[in-house]
C-alpha cells in the first residue's frame, strides 16, 4: 500500500462514520416530527368532538354534556394569541355578530317578556359557542398542525362517529331505546313510527360524507363508490332524521351540478333527481310533507301563527325581534303561549321572531361568508375535509329552511371557519399553494 493510500484510508473511514452519524441524527429526527404529529392529531381528535358540539345536547353523558356547556367560557383565553396577530379573516365579523345578537335580543327579551335582568341576559346562552370561531382558532395557532393533520383529526371524528352509530345499532338492546318522552325532548336511542333510531350528533360523518362523495364524483372507484353508499345509508336506515335526509339529498344534487363539466351537468342533475325521488319513496322521508297531526304539522302551524300574531304589524319587532325567554326559567315560552312553542321548529321565522330581519341577515351573512370563503382557499389548497366542509356549511343553510341549526348548533360553523382561516394562514405563511390527498 502506497503512503497516499495509507493516508486516505483514515479519512474514507471518518467519512463513513459522519455519514453514519448524519444519518442517525436525520432518522431521529424524522421520528420525532412523526411522534409530534401523532401527538397534534390526537390532541385534536380530543378537542374537535367538544368544539364541535357533539355532547352539547347529550344529556345521556352528564359529564361531557357538562363540560360542553362551559367549554365557550373557559376555552375563551385560548384566543389570546389572536391579538398578538394582524387581523385574520372573519373573526371580526363573528365576533360583532356575536355581540349584536347577543346583547340586542337579550335587551330586547327583558322588556318584552318581564324577565328579570340577570336571568334575562342568560337568554341567549346557547349562542356562546359562535366564540369557538376564536378560541378554536387559537387552539390551532398554539398546536400549530399540518392541514394534512388537521384534516386526518377530522376524518378520525368522523369514523369513530359512524363507528359509535353502527355499534349502538348492532349491539345496543331494545330495553334502551325511549318509547315515551315529553316533546321537546331528544333521547340518544328512541322508538317511535321510524322504528329504532339514534340521534347520534353527523356533524364530522356530514363533513366526511360530503368530502367522501366529492372525491367519488371527481374520481370514481368501487371503494369510494361503497363508502359512499354505506354512509348514506347509515344516514337514512340508522340516523332517520327528516330534515337531515332531505337537506342531504339537497346538497348532493347542488355539489353534483356544481362539481360536474357543463357537458355532464345535464346528466349528473337528472341522477340526482332520480336519487331524491327515491329518498321520497322512504314513508318517514315523506312524512315531512305530511299535514296530518301524526305529523306535528299541526303543532308547527299554531306556532307559526302565534309567532306571526306576536310580532304584529309593529315594523320595531320584525326589524330587531322580541327576544326569547331565559332556559334558566322553567317555564319558558311554552308557558308564556301556552302551546308547545320551539322556535327552531318554524325555521327561519323562528329566527326572524328571535333577532329579527336584521339579526336573520347576520346569520345568513355569516353563512354565506365561511362559504366563499371555503371555496376561495380550496383553489389553493384542497382535499377532503375542505371539500365537505364546504358543502356542510351548504348543507346548513339548505336545513334551516326546515329546522334552524345555526342558532342551536353555532358552534359548527364556527369551527369550520376557524378551520379554514387557519389553513389560509398556513398557505400564506408557505407562500406557495398545496395539495393534499384525498
Amino acid at each position: 500500500m502506497s503512503a497516499g493510500q495509507r493516508q486516505a484510508a483514515p479519512l474514507t473511514t471518518a467519512t463513513a462514520l459522519g455519514d453514519w452519524a448524519f444519518q442517525d441524527d436525520a432518522a431521529g429526527v424524522e421520528a420525532e416530527e412523526k411522534a409530534a404529529s401523532k401527538r397534534r392529531t390526537v390532541l385534536l381528535v380530543f378537542a374537535l368532538p367538544l368544539f364541535g358540539q357533539t355532547f352539547h345536547y347529550m344529556k345521556d353523558l352528564p359529564p361531557l354534556w357538562a363540560l360542553s356547556k362551559a367549554l365557550p367560557i373557559i376555552s375563551l383565553p385560548l384566543a389570546f394569541p389572536l391579538l398578538l396577530r394582524g387581523r385574520m379573516p372573519l373573526t371580526f365579523e363573528w365576533l360583532m355578530a356575536f355581540l349584536w345578537l347577543v346583547i340586542v335580543s337579550s335587551a330586547i327579551g327583558i322588556f318584552t317578556f318581564n324577565q328579570n335582568f340577570l336571568i334575562g341576559l342568560t337568554a341567549q346562552i346557547k349562542l356562546l359557542p359562535m366564540l369557538y370561531c376564536l378560541s378554536f382558532l387559537g387552539l390551532l395557532l398554539i398546536v400549530r398542525p399540518t392541514i394534512e393533520e388537521l384534516q386526518r383529526a377530522f376524518l378520525w371524528c368522523a369514523g369513530l362517529t359512524f363507528g359509535a352509530l353502527v355499534l349502538l345499532w348492532a349491539f345496543a338492546p331494545q330495553s334502551w331505546y325511549a318509547t315515551a318522552y315529553e316533546l321537546g325532548d331528544a333521547p340518544l336511542l328512541s322508538a317511535d313510527d321510524r322504528g329504532n333510531r339514534i340521534r347520534m350528533p353527523m356533524y364530522f360523518g356530514m363533513i366526511a360524507f360530503f368530502g367522501l362523495y366529492r372525491g367519488f364524483f371527481k374520481k370514481p372507484t368501487v371503494t369510494g363508490g361503497l363508502l359512499v353508499a354505506l354512509a348514506l345509508a347509515v344516514i337514512v336506515g340508522i340516523v332517520k332524521t327528516r330534515a337531515v335526509v332531505l337537506a342531504t339529498g339537497a346538497t348532493l344534487i347542488c355539489s353534483s351540478f356544481i362539481s360536474a363539466s357543463p357537458r355532464w351537468r345535464i346528466v349528473s342533475l337528472l341522477v340526482s333527481l332520480l336519487g331524491a325521488l327515491a329518498l321520497l319513496q322512504i314513508p318517514y322521508v315523506a312524512g315531512a310533507f305530511d299535514t296530518g297531526s301524526s305529523s306535528g304539522f299541526d303543532v308547527r302551524a299554531t306556532t307559526i301563527a302565534k309567532a306571526s300574531g306576536f310580532l304584529g304589524a309593529s315594523p320595531f319587532r320584525w326589524l330587531f325581534g322580541v327576544g326569547t325567554i331565559s332556559s334558566i326559567d322553567p317555564a319558558g315560552l311554552a308557558h308564556y303561549f301556552n302551546h308547545f312553542f320551539f322556535l327552531a321548529d318554524i325555521a327561519w321565522l323562528g329566527v326572524i321572531f328571535e333577532f329579527g330581519l336584521i339579526g336573520a341577515a347576520v346569520i345568513f351573512g355569516l353563512l354565506l361568508g365561511t362559504l366563499v370563503f371555503t371555496a376561495r382557499l380550496r383553489k389553493q389548497v384542497d382535499g377532503t375535509f375542505l371539500a365537505g366542509a364546504q358543502d356542510y356549511v351548504l348543507f346548513t343553510i339548505l336545513i334551516s329552511a326546515l329546522y334552524s341549526t345555526m342558532t342551536l348548533q353555532p358552534g359548527e360553523i364556527a369551527v369550520i371557519t376557524a378551520s379554514c382561516v387557519y389553513c389560509w394562514m398556513i398557505v400564506r405563511e408557505n407562500g406557495a399553494e398545496e395539495t393534499l390527498g384525498s
